[in-house]
């Protein structure tokens, strides 16, 4: 089932909030030609509200990659328009570009790595997971190119209903210009920026004083991602019991079919209930593809959860920086101490070698402590300017999580109660052909 774009705004917009703005986020008006590329949002709004964006439809193209050998891939028509211009009812050609899965990807690594306090919309999957048997898991499939098409819709929608996302210069660049963007992407040198994985993952293991609040985030993102992967593989698996029961109903209607053409008095009863299995059994692809949709939905969130996660790491690793810096800060105070006193606390090379060889000289000593004072000075504001970095970040993160905990809260609810109201209404369908066929008995 294909998802608007109207309604793929609505749920991308839901949930959005204002929180702080870093990175590159003007755009003088001046660096671009058409109007439709001067429409990027202003401070406080989003880019959502003046551009109307809309991923078309996907084409497979053949081309050579990096090594010169002939492959098959999948290319993306992005088009936008501005906002106004609809309200008019004016309704110009799109401005409309191509973009390959890859170059969504880089997209959204620069946006983790330049906003590590937001909680960065997920691509939709790569490769299928968690399908039932009869539903392709080759990515090259038509079915699951256009709900890849449906998903990364919905991801510029999320970054373009974000308030910082949204007016990031890449982002719309990305929008905008087809040729170029990833020079311009690559020149802002945010891979090299990008913090070591193993950095951020051992960071938890070495922080004195972690944050409760995002320890206990995590440890949240890690529950619901488990409890989602869970619904998703036993949806997979009623999906497929699903499929046999209603091919069951195949099997009924062309045995009715079969037994009416011998039957002279019972004929039109048994041929009319093998219309009503027949309608049945047909309509499970629709019923799957819909489930399919709904899917997507719960994926979203378990990709979702990668992203909250990465954000409590992130955290982390801020606060061992700070640790570091204010230990570094204590030991430098500390030989201060022990060179003004002449007295050392602890052992030490320093210690040993002063009772082996003798006493500095009191010009090495007052040399010594010229260093040693500039290094708390420089030590002091690191530590200063690293407090600075951890509040800003805690508080930037924080509230960017609130918005995504409503947004979550939001979808999530939507989602599972149209996937009661699709289950009951099927449930209702089935009650109904049974009725149906019971009539059709009854009258022969």
């Amino acid at each position: 089932m294909r998802t608007t774009a109207a309604a793929a705004a609505t749920m991308a917009d839901s949930g959005s909030g204002d929180i702080a703005v870093t990175g590159n986020r003007d755009l003088a008006a001046g660096e671009s030609g058409s109007d439709a590329k001067n429409t990027t949002a202003e401070q406080g709004t989003t880019l959502l509200k003046t551009m109307e964006i809309n991923v078309a439809e996907a084409e497979k193209r053949t081309g050579k990659n990096a090594v010169n050998m002939l492959e098959t891939y999948t290319v993306y028509l992005i088009e936008t328009r501005p906002v106004d211009t609809v309200s008019e009812g004016i309704s110009p050609t799109p401005d409309s570009l191509w973009r390959r899965y890859s170059e969504f990807e880089i997209l959204r690594n620069y946006l983790l790595v330049t906003y590590p306090f937001v909680v960065v919309p997920p691509l939709p999957e790569k490769r299928a997971e968690f399908v039932w048997h009869k539903l392709s898991a080759d990515n090259m499939d038509p079915d699951f190119v256009e709900r890849r098409r449906v998903g990364l819709e919905n991801f510029l929608l999320r970054v373009a209903s974000h308030t910082a996302l949204s007016n990031d210069k890449i982002f719309f660049t990305f929008l905008t210009e087809e040729n170029g963007w990833k020079e311009i992407v690559f020149e802002t040198g945010f891979q090299a920026k990008a913090d070591s994985r193993l950095k951020a993952l051992n960071a938890t293991f070495r922080v004195k004083n972690p944050d409760k609040r995002f320890a206990e985030m995590k440890h949240y993102g890690d529950e619901l991602q488990s409890v989602i992967s869970q619904l998703l593989r036993v949806r997979a698996r009623v999906a497929d019991r699903l499929y046999g029961v209603y091919k069951v109903h195949g099997n009924y209607g062309r045995v009715f079919s079969e037994w009416s053409a011998i039957e002279k008095e019972m004929g039109d009863g048994l041929q009319s209930a093998g219309h009503h299995m027949d309608a049945y059994a047909a309509s499970v692809d629709d019923i799957l593809e819909e489930e399919e949709h709904y899917a997507d939905q719960l994926k979203e969130y378990l990709f979702y959860m990668d992203s909250l996660k990465a954000v409590c790491r992130k955290h982390e690793l801020t606060q061992f920086e700070l640790e570091m810096a204010a230990q570094d800060l204590s030991s430098k105070k500390q030989q201060r101490e022990e060179l003004a006193t002449g007295t050392v606390r602890t052992f030490s090379l320093k210690g040993m070698t002063s009772k082996l060889f003798g006493q500095e000289t009191p010009e090495q000593r007052e040399a010594k402590m010229k260093v040693l004072e500039e290094q708390i000075q420089e030590g002091e504001e690191e530590v200063k300017e690293k407090n600075s970095e951890c509040d800003e970040f805690v508080n930037n993160a924080w509230c960017d999580i609130e918005r995504f905990k409503d947004q979550k809260d939001h979808d999530l609810k939507e989602a599972l109660i149209s996937y009661a109201i699709m289950q009951i209404s099927m449930c209702k369908k089935g009650i109904q052909v049974w009725s149906n066929a019971k009539e059709c008995f009854n009258k022969m």
